[in-house]
C-alpha cells in the first residue's frame, strides 16, 4: 500500500459535478493499493495514521494527533499511486490491484479509520474524482507499508 498524506484546512471530492465527501481540518489521504497488500498491511497504516503527530501544539510544534484537535479524514482511492513510468512516457498501472480486490482493501480501510473514533468522508471508488483542498502547513508525508 502507499499513501499520501496531506495536511489539510479542509478538503473536498467531487463526483459528476456533486460534493461527495467533505472534510474541515484533518487529512486527505491518497489511498493506492497493490495487488499482494493485505488487511494486516491495512490495520498497521491506520494505526500510524491515527496516531501521527502532525498537529501544532500550544507551542507551535507538531506534537497533536487527529483525535487531538478533532480532525476528519477524506479518504480517496488514487491507482495511479502505482504508475510505473520506467518503459516510457506513457505510465504503466499492472502494479495496481485489480478492481474488486482494491474496492475490498479500500472500504476495508475507510471502517478501520472510522473505529477509531475519527469522522471518515471517502470518494467514490473507480469514479471520475475531483479533489479540492488546502494544504496546511504545507505537511505532505507518504507511507509505504
Amino acid at each position: 500500500m502507499k499513501i499520501v498524506i496531506q495536511r489539510v484546512k479542509n478538503a473536498s471530492v467531487e463526483v459528476e459535478e456533486k460534493i461527495v465527501g467533505k472534510i474541515g481540518k484533518g487529512f486527505l489521504i491518497l489511498l493506492g493499493i497493490t495487488h499482494n497488500d493485505t488487511k494486516q498491511q491495512a490495520d498497521y497504516l491506520v494505526k500510524k495514521i491515527c496516531n501521527l503527530r502532525v498537529f501544532s501544539d500550544e507551542n507551535n510544534k507538531m506534537n497533536l494527533k487527529l483525535k487531538d484537535i478533532k480532525g476528519e479524514l477524506l479518504i480517496v482511492s488514487q491507482f495511479t499511486l502505482y504508475a510505473d513510468c520506467t518503459g516510457g512516457n506513457r505510465p504503466s498501472f499492472t502494479k495496481a490491484a485489480k478492481q474488486e480486490q482494491a474496492n475490498e482493501l479500500y472500504e476495508y480501510f475507510c471502517k478501520e479509520c472510522a473505529k477509531n473514533e475519527i469522522p471518515v468522508q471517502k470518494g467514490i471508488f473507480g469514479a471520475n474524482m475531483k479533489v479540492s483542498l488546502i494544504n496546511d502547513g504545507p505537511v505532505t508525508i507518504i507511507l509505504e507499508h
